[in-house]
């Protein structure tokens, strides 16, 4: 935007420059030219008297030489025929001689590098002489190139002062942009204390006001949103205190003891989210192999009880994830969760962990059917399997949230669905409304 301001300015300014400049220039041009002939006239005009009272060659050349252009050899004096002769160099030709003298006043006719002037001068009633006064070219522009370049300096210097001013009034323009620009990429990145001093134009200030206005009034929104959830969790509480007093009943089976763990891990979960809830959400880190020999150990009494073949791949390091603990456990419960819903007992399945440079990839696969259609099955709300639909949805959610991606394919390994979660390393910029 500056440089598109400084451009117009400099066009405009240089336009407004030439209507004046040209204009000047030859104006200067011809103002030389008169002032030439004005002295030329002059000189030639001091001569009238020396002829009026004598028309001697020896005393009209010592008049000639008094001169300045006399004393350069650029005047002479043409007598009358019955006197004769041309006192002095001339250049003029005769037919100009013969015009000058039929006129009866004086004018300039052009004569080798030069012009000529030609006054008359009438010596008696039947007589008349002409003095020639020669004009070099040089002398007709004496002075215009200086001027022309003073002009153009001049010109040159408005337009310039004009650039620098269209910039310092761009740069405030596209400074009080940028800083709208700046906050509403925080906000957008989730830090709702980013507020603007509002700037620049009315229209800017009136930008910056509406963005200070949005920004109060998302905060209260989340706000409200956090408190709902927090809410709407804490009510669970009843039923699970009842479902864990239940469980508790059951006696010592296999079964009923899975049914306690499930309830507990549910509980534990209900916790998390009134946690997370009540406090805005803040970038955390976790051990990506730490969560996922957790949840394979807690997945793996489940699959021994189905007779499900379960492995657990590239786990045996430390690797760092920009994302909460319990958001990861949840998608891993959930895609696991998917594997026994979906699948038929006997089934195997397989997670794998691949660290690289800047890269995560968490791999849950499966030797099932697989999916049919990827991309229906990454939609929110959509399900095969009369499920809720919002398992992979959540998943992909996680991901793209810290720049990642989530993608379904085929396991070459066991045949069956394979669901890909990838994520860097170090957080980046949300990619927005990839799917719907």
């Amino acid at each position: 935007m500056r440089r598109s301001l400084a451009l117009v300015s400099a066009a405009v300014t240089s336009m407004v420059a030439l209507a004046f400049l040209i204009p000047l220039a030859l104006m200067v041009k011809e103002i030389a030219r008169d002032r030439a002939l004005n002295d030329a006239e002059r000189q030639a005009g001091s001569l009238a008297p020396a002829l009026a009272v004598t028309t001697d060659r020896a005393a009209l050349q010592r008049a000639v030489a008094s001169t300045q252009a006399g004393a350069a050899g650029r005047m002479a004096v043409h007598l009358p025929l019955r006197t004769g002769g041309t006192v002095g160099t001339s250049r003029a030709r005769s037919g100009d001689l013969a015009t000058a003298t039929t006129r009866g006043r004086s004018f300039s006719a052009p004569a080798a590098g030069g012009y000529v002037l030609l006054q008359p001068v009438a010596l008696d009633q039947d007589r008349t002489a002409i003095v020639e006064v020669y004009l070099p070219r040089q002398d007709l522009a004496r002075g215009v190139r200086p001027a022309w370049i003073t002009l153009t300096v001049v010109a040159a210097v408005l337009v310039a002062g004009s650039v620098v001013v269209a910039d310092r009034l761009g740069a405030r323009v596209v400074g009080s942009a940028r800083t709208l620009a700046r906050a509403a990429t925080a906000l957008g990145g989730g830090d709702l204390r980013t507020r603007i001093d509002p700037q620049g134009p009315p229209e800017l200030r009136d930008a910056g006001r509406a963005f200070n206005t949005m920004a109060d009034r998302v905060e209260q929104l989340l706000a409200a949103e956090r408190e709902l959830i927090a809410d709407l969790s804490h009510r669970l509480r009843t039923p699970l205190t009842a479902m864990r007093l239940n469980a508790a009943a059951l006696g010592p089976e296999p079964a009923a003891e899975q049914t306690r763990l499930a309830v507990a891990r549910l509980e534990e979960e209900v916790d998390s989210i009134i946690r997370s809830a009540r406090k805005p959400k803040e970038t955390a880190r976790c051990d990506a192999a730490e969560v996922l020999r957790d949840r394979m150990a807690f997945w793996s009494a489940l699959a021994e009880d189905q007779e499900r073949d379960c492995e657990l791949i590239g786990a045996d390091t430390p690797v760092a994830v920009p994302v909460p603990r319990g958001e990861l456990s949840a998608v891993l419960d959930s895609l696991l969760g998917n594997v026994f819903r979906h699948t038929a007992e006997g089934t195997a399945f397989a997670v794998t962990l691949h660290a690289g440079a800047g890269l995560v990839g968490i791999l849950v696969a499966d030797a099932g059917p697989g999916i049919a259609d990827p991309e229906a099955a990454l939609r929110r709300g959509s399900s095969g399997g009369g499920s809720t639909g919002l398992g992979l949805d959540i998943a992909r959610r996680m991901a793209e949230t810290v720049g990642g991606d989530v993608r379904i394919d085929r396991s070459p390994a066991l045949g069956g669905a394979q669901v890909q979660i990838w994520l860097p390393t170090t957080p980046k910029r949300p990619r927005r409304n990839r799917r719907p």
